[in-house]
C-alpha cells in the first residue's frame, strides 16, 4: 500500500470535473495523497496540482501511474512509462492495453486493471 507521501502520477489528468481522472485526483487528495503530478500535453496545473506534458519532467520514480488514456494514444507512451519505472501501473476501465501490460510485466513492474476510484474507496488502493 503507497503511503500519503508516495507519488502519485495521473495519465491523462484532465481539469474538467466531470472526467474521472479530476474526479481520481480529487478522491486521492481527500485520501490524504498530497504528492501528484498529472500528465497532460497542454495543462500546466490542475486545482493546485502540477501537471507536466513529458514523462522525464516527472522529478522521481512514482509509487502509482494511474492512466486514464485510450490504448491507441497510450501505444507511443509505452517506453516512456517503461523508463518511469513506476512501482505499480493502474489501468482503469477503458485504458486496458496488452503491449503496456507485456512491457511493464517484462521490467517487473506491477499492473492492476481496475477503477482507481473503487480502490480507494474500498481501501484496497
Amino acid at each position: 500500500m503507497p503511503q500519503a507521501n508516495d507519488l502519485m502520477v495521473i495519465l491523462g489528468l484532465s481539469d474538467e470535473p466531470d472526467r474521472y481522472s479530476h474526479m481520481a485526483m480529487k478522491l486521492l487528495q481527500k485520501y490524504g495523497y498530497e504528492n501528484i503530478i498529472g500528465v497532460h500535453p497542454t495543462l500546466k496545473e490542475v486545482d493546485g496540482v502540477k501537471v507536466v506534458a513529458k514523462f522525464e519532467d516527472i522529478p522521481n520514480r512514482p509509487h502509482t501511474l494511474t492512466v486514464y488514456v485510450n490504448p491507441r494514444r497510450l501505444e507511443p507512451m509505452i517506453p516512456g512509462i517503461v523508463q518511469l519505472n513506476p512501482q505499480r501501473i493502474i489501468l482503469n476501465p477503458g485504458t486496458e492495453s496488452r503491449a503496456l501490460t507485456q512491457a511493464a510485466q517484462d521490467k517487473g513492474i506491477e499492473v492492476e486493471e481496475a477503477c482507481t476510484l473503487v480502490l480507494l474507496r474500498t481501501r484496497q488502493f
